[in-house]
């Protein structure tokens, strides 16, 4: 069942992560459809959105995720083999850091998947690929604060922050009204 006919096939996933009622980082694994094993969200591209979208979305699809990706870049890639009906292909698969705010109760394919949150240490033990176990593993590991992406001020609305800091202080009140 070794038979690449389609190697070079691109995928998008996302590393769903949270952090758990122990302060610990948590990862959701799902099962596969066709061999039950531990994988994570992941899918083919979709025409006209980014991977980082492909992976938002295929997170939701299989496993029911709300949430953002972090970073506009993979945190890293590994290759499988997909079993097909026939054949196998080789993929390559792009993983996305995927902060999770929350699970909903329905989603398209949950009867058709089991999920879990295991922490993250744990995860990439279930996991059989070898290199999407240690993204997880070195995602587990890293000491990286992640903070929400701060919005995006126009020039013009910044200049009048200021304006009003300068002209608080001149008032002898503090920018922040305290």
């Amino acid at each position: 069942m070794t038979q690449h006919k389609l190697d070079g096939a691109l995928q998008f996933a996302a590393l769903p992560w949270r952090i758990g009622k122990s302060g610990t980082r948590e990862i959701l694994l799902l099962t596969s459809r066709e061999t039950h094993r531990w994988v994570i969200p992941k899918g083919w591209p979709m025409k006209g959105r980014k991977p980082a979208e492909v992976a938002s979305q295929e997170a939701y699809e299989e496993a029911g995720l709300i949430g953002q990706v972090v970073g506009n870049r993979p945190l890293g890639n590994f290759h499988y083999e997909k079993r097909l009906a026939k054949k196998a292909i080789l993929c390559e698969v792009r993983v996305f850091l995927f902060r999770v705010e929350r699970q909903l109760d329905e989603w398209p394919e949950k009867s058709e998947r089991e999920t879990k949150w295991v922490d993250a240490k744990e995860a990439a033990a279930l996991v059989e690929e070898g290199a999407l176990a240690e993204i997880i593993d070195r995602f587990a590991g890293s000491y990286v604060r992640f903070v929400a992406p701060r919005p995006k001020h126009s020039r013009q609305s910044h200049r009048r922050g200021r304006r009003a800091a300068r002209l608080s202080s001149t008032l002898g009140a503090s920018p922040t009204g305290r």
